[in-house]
């Protein structure tokens, strides 16, 4: 599983690229909006230390033109050299609409919002590189993500399946990218069910590290060798 992060910011994503645990960023304008800085100048920095790995840049409207327009000018601004950019659609009738056009002008999308196998299957038919089903905010409102999960990748598998068998009903396979993840449980869950991409909060990647055994095993040996150091977790 390649593990994405999902956030804006700087110190985070240079954090996680150190530890050799970043294959890509997604953004939002709700992340891109906590940093208190000049967009241009925080996508600038994103893209060059991400250094060729997708970047997901989301589209700010819901104006299919608009929406074209705006991917086509994330992806000629950062999009140059080797930078991979992902143009970031809400899964609507008019996002959808626009990632057709993006699509069959050679530009990557990556659908968000996405919440069923039918908007599902809705963004890969339109031409998604990715499509991201949320985890977190289905918790949110009294469901389990997990297993609704479950069922809508066993649903994916079994549409991709049918492609194979007759294809041409969807234009490509898009990849799954897991998303809402408000706990490493999501990202097992997500990696057992063959979801190929996950993007996680920084806090959900640090929390992947922790156990309280490591911590006590290795604060052990320390004080077996006469050290003073513990590990801080």
């Amino acid at each position: 599983m390649k593990f994405f992060l999902d956030t804006a910011n700087i110190d985070q994503i240079k954090e996680a690229k150190d530890m050799g645990m970043l294959d890509g960023v997604t953004t939002n304008p709700t992340l891109v909006a906590k940093e208190n800085k000049e967009t241009h100048e925080l996508y600038s920095e994103i893209v060059e230390i991400c250094n060729g790995k997708p970047v997901s840049l989301e589209t700010t409207t819901n104006d299919t033109a608009k929406i074209v327009k705006e991917g086509q000018d994330l992806v000629n601004t950062y999009g140059k050299n080797s930078s991979k950019i992902y143009v970031k659609v809400a899964n609507t009738k008019a996002g959808l609409k626009a990632v057709r056009q993006l699509f069959d002008s050679g530009i990557d999308c990556n659908v968000t919002l996405t919440f069923s196998a039918t908007q599902y299957l809705l963004a890969a038919k339109a031409g998604a590189r990715v499509v991201s089903p949320f985890i977190g905010r289905l918790d949110d409102i009294g469901l389990d993500g997990n297993l609704h999960l479950i069922d809508e990748i066993e649903q994916i598998r079994k549409i991709y399946t049918n492609n194979d068998k007759y294809p041409g009903h969807i234009p490509n396979k898009a990849d799954t990218l897991v998303s809402s993840i408000r706990h490493p449980v999501h990202v097992v869950q997500a990696a057992m069910m063959g979801a190929p991409l996950a993007t996680m909060p920084f806090k959900v990647l640090d929390m992947m590290f922790k156990h309280p055994l490591t911590k006590i095993g290795f604060d052990q040996f320390m004080s077996d060798l006469g050290s003073d150091e513990t590990l801080q977790q």
